[in-house]
């Protein structure tokens, strides 16, 4: 297992990158649109064990390859745990060809100035060493807009460079995940106001420094075209944000060079009560979906 070569595909192939990550607070939600309902679980350890279960029967499937499928963002326990006795992200790659990731914010603090930064992370260093252990190649974090604030916004990306030059430090690839709630109404205008602070940080980089971008589709259609053609930026990747695959899609297949890195999107339609004929089929529908809206740009 190399970096070089998963820095090859993460960089050059086509694809996309999945979001297994849904972390403590978004996993009931995650865990009821796959039809688990909470009184099927009691207690933290077995709502997480749920989801471990969807995340690696999704990992399993014969749809789910390095063919379409760039790469694969995990959960910290997901990155703990195995699938038929390997650790995730091995499995990952030596059964799927597909590079991993791993979520590494601690959650958004309280909203201040329209937007919400990471909360504090002491042991990120910890953890990235754990995570170069485990195989992992990059990382991701990810803060909240909710309004054209110049200022909050600054904030918001300059924390995450700040996080990122850590992250880079151990070797490790960054995707810099600075949100746009996709349902404020100056959501345009606070895509402005981005563009210009990412583009500020990415300037003031190491000459041969990159990082990765994941970023809300925009409302004007390839708004962030100049990032994608930065020379600091490995991939630029969209996430999908609440609009449905369909939407996510189409909107994604008019940006230029922006592939997907989609969470609930990609999950649409699938159940634990499906049979693994007709999960492995909604599964293999929507990978190839959102591989042909990552290609078409």
């Amino acid at each position: 297992m190399t970096n070089a070569e998963m820095g090859k595909q993460a960089a050059e192939k086509d694809g996309f990158i999945a979001a297994l990550d849904q972390s403590g607070g978004s996993t009931p939600k995650a865990l009821k649109l796959y039809g688990v309902e909470e009184n099927e679980y009691s207690s933290d350890e077995e709502m997480f064990g749920k989801i471990h279960e969807m995340r690696a029967r999704i990992i399993k499937s014969p749809a789910f390859t390095g063919e379409k499928v760039i790469g694969a963002i995990l959960f910290e326990r997901t990155m703990d745990g195995e699938i038929d006795g390997t650790p995730t992200a091995e499995y990952l790659w030596k059964e799927c060809g597909v590079v991993p990731f791993l979520k590494v914010d601690k959650g958004l603090a309280d909203e201040d100035k329209g937007v919400q930064v990471m909360k504090p992370n002491p042991g990120l260093d910890e953890l990235c060493k754990r995570a170069v252990s485990k195989g992992i190649y990059g990382t991701k974090m990810r803060s909240n807009i909710n309004a054209a604030n110049a200022e909050g916004i600054a904030e918001v990306v300059a924390q995450q460079f700040e996080v990122g030059k850590q992250i880079l430090s151990h070797g490790l690839m960054p995707i810099i995940e600075p949100e746009v709630n996709i349902k404020i109404a100056d959501k345009a205008e606070a895509e402005d106001i981005l563009l210009a602070e990412i583009t500020k940080q990415l300037d003031a980089l190491p000459e041969g420094t990159q990082v990765m971008l994941k970023l809300s589709l925009p409302t004007k259609t390839n708004q962030y075209k100049p990032l994608i053609d930065h020379p600091a930026v490995l991939r630029v990747v969209a996430l999908s944000g609440g609009y449905s695959r369909e939407d996510a899609n189409k909107m994604l297949s008019e940006n230029t060079g922006m592939i997907a890195s989609f969470s609930r999107a990609l999950t649409e339609g699938l159940s634990a009560k499906q049979s693994d004929d007709e999960f492995n089929e909604t599964l293999a529908t929507s990978i190839d979906g959102i591989y042909k809206a990552s290609k078409a740009g």
